[in-house]
């Protein structure tokens, strides 16, 4: 499935949850709303916007707090997840929905799994690319494969000196990981790297971006926390991710039990640049309630 003719976005802000977010919304229909990670922001999204759009749903990407746009409140206690994901909750309201499909990539993954537990009445079907499961990187944690590929998440609880290392010969170490990670040659291009550049220039983007990290640490969940996902669920795992392992995908049973994995053997972290026809096929499949194949 090639990328479809390009549909229009609209570029919206809407204060909820007492910040500002900027969005970008496209075409008309049941509301879905895409959840970016990290170092990202609504431009991730870019490959499967027009694809949702054309297939009839109204779409809805944010860039979360502290990214690109939107506001970036100051202290690493406003990235907690609990107030990032009241301000996906109010942002559903504020599309004029009482529910949506949410599909969330990397932290945007975290969140969507964080929504699914705690406001369950606001999401239809659940769609995880490449983030674990909470209870799963709780246990992976425990071993020293997965520490291994976590070790930045660690480097990230100091003070300053990992913005200044992003920052520094104009977002070079960016650079490198947008060109050297993925499976896909061509999944970032030149004006890709560009946008994302432009991003994360703006004043407080990486210290907003990078205190998602220093929030988790601070207050990392809890088992007794969690709760069964009750709703349909579909994880696209890119195997070749370099932070996080396949391991992950196991053992969720107990926690999602209508729960489909589709794990992808030639894509790597940045799963929907990588596959993006397969992932484009994948979630509309799953959001039209369809037989995955």
């Amino acid at each position: 499935m090639a990328d479809p003719t390009p549909v229009e976005l609209i570029h919206h802000t809407a204060l909820v949850n007492g910040i500002t977010l900027h969005y970008v919304e496209a075409g008309t229909g049941p509301l879905v709303v895409l959840l970016h990670g990290f170092p990202e922001f609504w431009y991730s999204w870019r490959h499967q916007i027009p694809a949702l759009a054309a297939a009839g749903f109204r779409v809805l990407a944010p860039d979360l707090r502290g990214y690109n746009e939107s506001d970036k409140p100051p202290g690493v206690s406003s990235y907690r997840h609990e107030l990032v994901t009241e301000d996906v909750a109010a942002l559903i309201h504020h599309a004029g929905a009482e529910h949506a499909a949410v599909a969330g990539h990397d932290w945007g993954g975290g969140i969507a799994w964080h929504l699914a537990m705690h406001r369950p009445e606001l999401v239809d079907r659940l769609i995880i690319l490449n983030a674990p499961h909470p209870a799963a990187f709780m246990r992976e944690l425990r071993t020293l494969g997965q520490l291994r590929r976590s070790w930045y998440m660690l480097f990230f609880q100091l003070p300053w000196l990992p913005e200044y290392l992003f920052r520094r010969r104009d977002f070079a170490s960016l650079e490198r990981v947008l060109r050297k990670d993925p499976a896909r040659p061509d999944a970032f291009t030149e004006e890709d790297i560009r946008q994302y550049k432009l991003a994360f220039a703006r004043p407080g983007a990486l210290t907003g971006a990078i205190n998602y990290y220093r929030a988790l640490f601070r207050g990392p969940p809890r088992k007794e926390d969690m709760r069964p996902i009750d709703l349909p669920t579909l994880l696209i795992w890119g195997e070749r991710d370099r932070y996080l392992g396949i391991r992950l995908t196991e053992g969720l049973e107990a926690w999602v039990p209508d729960l489909r994995i589709v794990r992808l053997p030639d894509a790597s972290h940045w799963v929907q640049q990588d596959a993006r026809e397969r992932v484009n096929e994948l979630m509309i499949d799953f959001l039209r309630g369809d037989r995955l194949t």
